[in-house]
């Protein structure tokens, strides 16, 4: 039994996390998804449009998803303790290092391989900013029509 991790902050659903959790699952015989607490989120990148335990519910309704569980606050590599997966899967844009990782999780006496997947396609909706950024757009064209009627 392979167990692959994958994590991330899944804050608006789209095809490009769908095709990255169907990419990890390949890998193994069990998918587990960290998902990125509020708390993590807000410090690292932005506040989430989503609470995390939403975040957390969509994902393990994913097909592809055999569990989804919240990601530690003060230590990631907690979770990793706790899933105690094979193989650590990154998305092309997660900014963390592979041999980081790996190293960390020997030290604490872990036996992990971590993947990088590549990239799927450039979509205008295979981003949670580029979602938003188009329905802000659409939004101003409505607001543009009504004030010109």
């Amino acid at each position: 039994m392979v167990r692959v991790m994958a994590t991330g902050v899944f804050d608006i659903l789209h095809p490009g996390h769908v095709l990255f959790l169907k990419e990890a699952k390949k890998l193994g015989d069990e998918l587990v998804v960290v998902v990125a607490r509020d708390s993590t989120v807000e410090s690292l990148k932005h506040k989430p449009i989503m609470n995390e335990e939403i975040r957390r519910f969509m994902v393990e309704s994913l097909k592809p998803v055999d569990r989804a569980v919240l990601g530690h606050e003060d230590d990631m590599y907690k979770t990793v303790e706790d899933v105690k997966p094979d193989i650590i899967v990154l998305g092309y844009d997660q900014k963390f290092s592979e041999e980081e990782i790996e190293e960390e999780c020997k030290r604490r006496g872990l036996n992990v391989k971590v993947v990088r997947l590549k990239k799927y396609g450039d979509s205008d909706l295979n981003g949670t900013r580029k979602i938003i950024f188009k329905i802000v757009d659409r939004v101003d064209d409505l607001y543009a029509k009504d004030r010109n009627r």
